[in-house]
């Protein structure tokens, strides 16, 4: 059992596959939220030019 546990424990093989998921989720979560006030002013931009077009 001991063994077993050890081995377990000094296992790495998916690790680096876990990190660059890691990394990747993060990356997601900061291009999300910097898209939602990019999306608002890009979608104020839009209101300007229909307005001036009307």
């Amino acid at each position: 059992m001991s063994n077993l546990l050890k081995r377990l424990i000094n296992e790495e093989s998916g690790q680096g596959m876990v990190e660059y998921a890691l990394i990747i989720a993060l990356i997601a979560i900061v291009v999300m939220a910097a898209l939602g006030p990019l999306g608002t002013t890009i979608k104020e931009k839009f209101e300007d030019v229909t307005s001036e077009l009307s």
